[in-house]
Formats: C-alpha cells, sequence, structure tokens
C-alpha cells in the first residue's frame, strides 16, 4: 500500500478565502461605477465579476470539501469536488459570455452617453484588485482544475477591466462612445475559448476518459515487456482528479509465478512500470496477477 497525498497541486483554501473577499468587494465598486457612468463595459464587467464572486465561492467550498478524508464510504475523500466545481464554474461563464455578446452587438447599434473619465478610475480600481488576487493565486501554485477555474476568473476579469480601461481612454480621448460597446464584446469574446477549455477538462475527468497525453496501447506495450507476463487485458486509465490518475488492468502471468514466488517481483516491477514511464505518472495503480487458465472463469474481458 502507497502513501500518497491527494492534496498535491492544490490552492490553500486561505489563498481562495482572500481572493473571493477582494473580488467581492470589486463587485460593489463596479456596480457603483456602472450606475454611476452607465457604462455597457463596466456593467458587463460587473455581471463578470459577480458570476466570479459565485464561481470562487464554488471553488472555495470545493477545496474544502477536497481536504476531507477518505472514508469507508467515499474512498478517494472529496477529490472530485474540485472537477464538479469546475464544471459549475465554466458552465455558468459560458452563460455570462453568451449574454455578453448578444448585449454588446445591441448597444453597438444603440450607443449611449458614457463618461471617459470615470471609466477609467473604475478600470484602474478593478484592475489593481484583479492583480493582486492573480499574484496570490500563482504564488499559492494550484495545479488542480479547481485552481485553475480559479485563476481563469481572476484573469478574465483582468482583461474585463483592461477593457474597460481601454473604452475610457478612447471615449476621453474621440468621444466615440461605441467604443464602450466594443469593450465589452472583446471581453466577452475572451470568456468563452478559455472556459470551453475548461469545461472539456472537467468533463474528462466526469466521463472518466484516458488522461490526455497518455496511450493506452504505449502502456500495455510496456507492461508486455515486463519478465513473466504474458497478456494484458481490461486496461482502464482514468483521473479520481485532475491530479489523481489512477489505472487498473489484469495481467497475465506464468503459473510458476504463483508457486515459486515471483508474483510480487512480478507486481513491483508492473507498478514501478507504470510510475516512471509515462508523461502521467500512474502512482496509483491496481494489477490483478492471473494464471492463463483464469481467464476461463471470467465472465467477460476488454481490451
Amino acid at each position: 500500500m502507497h502513501d500518497h497525498d491527494h492534496a498535491h497541486g492544490r490552492a490553500p483554501v486561505r489563498v481562495l478565502g482572500v481572493v473571493l473577499g477582494i473580488t467581492a468587494g470589486l463587485l460593489v465598486v463596479e456596480l457603483l461605477g456602472a450606475l454611476l457612468t452607465g457604462s455597457l463595459a463596466l456593467l458587463v464587467d460587473a455581471a463578470h465579476v459577480l458570476t466570479d464572486v459565485v464561481g470562487l465561492g464554488l471553488a472555495l467550498t470545493a477545496a474544502r470539501l477536497a481536504t476531507r478524508s477518505a472514508t469507508t464510504r467515499r474512498t478517494y475523500g472529496w477529490a472530485r469536488a474540485e472537477v464538479l466545481g469546475a464544471a459549475l464554474q465554466a458552465a455558468v461563464l459560458l452563460a455570462v459570455g453568451a449574454f455578453v455578446v448578444v448585449e454588446a452587438v445591441r448597444r453597438f447599434a444603440e450607443p449611449t452617453e458614457v463618461p471617459g473619465p470615470a471609466l477609467l478610475v473604475f478600470g484602474a480600481l478593478g484592475l489593481v484588485g484583479n492583480l493582486v488576487s492573480l499574484v496570490l493565486l500563482r504564488r499559492a501554485g494550484g495545479a488542480d482544475l479547481n485552481s485553475r477555474a480559479a485563476l481563469l476568473e481572476v484573469l478574465n476579469d483582468a482583461l474585463g477591466s483592461v477593457g474597460v480601461l481601454a473604452a475610457g481612454a478612447v471615449i476621453a480621448l474621440t468621444g466615440w462612445t461605441r467604443a464602450d460597446a466594443v469593450a465589452a464584446l472583446l471581453v466577452g469574446a475572451l470568456i468563452v475559448p478559455r472556459t470551453v477549455l475548461l469545461l472539456r477538462d472537467a468533463l474528462d475527468v466526469l466521463l472518466e476518459s484516458v488522461p490526455r497525453g497518455l496511450d493506452l496501447e504505449d502502456v500495455r506495450r510496456h507492461l508486455l515487456q515486463q519478465e513473466h507476463v504474458l497478456a494484458v487485458h481490461d486496461l482502464h486509465a482514468t483521473r479520481v482528479s485532475s491530479s489523481l490518475p489512477v489505472l487498473s488492468a489484469h495481467v497475465v502471468v506464468d503459473a510458476a509465478c504463483f508457486r515459486n514466488g515471483a508474483a510480487p517481483g512480478v507486481l513491483d516491477a508492473l507498478q514501478h512500470c507504470v510510475a516512471q514511464h509515462f508523461p502521467v505518472s500512474l502512482t496509483h495503480s491496481t494489477f490483478q496477477l492471473e494464471p492463463p487458465a483464469h481467464t476461463e472463469h471470467e465472465a467477460g474481458t476488454h481490451a
């Protein structure tokens, strides 16, 4: 039995809490700014920040759940909570992105008066807050999907603030008020592609797809090269969470291995092989060693 740290790669809960507090403060500031200026870009960014507050709240909840120890009922603990949190955040962001694009097109056709200097002030406040949050999350070093989702939330907010600043500068210098709608449209365009990638990664885990970068046929070839191994079937690889890949397989070995004590050595060689030779380190592996005659007693086998 191996001792593994299932929490490796997650941003600390405390950091997520601080970032959530900063983002909630920015929401209040941007809502106030949108009401005072009538800016669509600022209103859209405030709506985006609102979803980020919800998303970061989900991320914080998921991170707390993911630190809970395994039990006899949940043998991997709440490791998959970070994937569920990421999937929910991605779904919310996609909805916001679609709304932003539609509303920006409508506002471009019907521009309204927006004070450029005020946009500059509120855009700068938003950017400073987002940069602080980005620094905190980067230093925390979280690499799991939940942490990536939180980082994506804040990065999109920062880009939104840059868009508000740009719109404010254009309006202040030229008086072209459609710059507000253009900035809002760009914010929406920035949200969608990154969110689709995040949702894809989360769904890969939830659908128990083979981890990206891992070729199961290559794994099979390596296993067959181990001494005493005759065949490999029922080979499966998936991820419990973004940072916890697992592999299982039925391995047919020489029948003599069960008489001469070679079976434990074969098992060690198999586990070392999958943990060391592939881009995805499969430190959680389960192998069922079988004599050649055992396949006759199995109800069915898979590739």
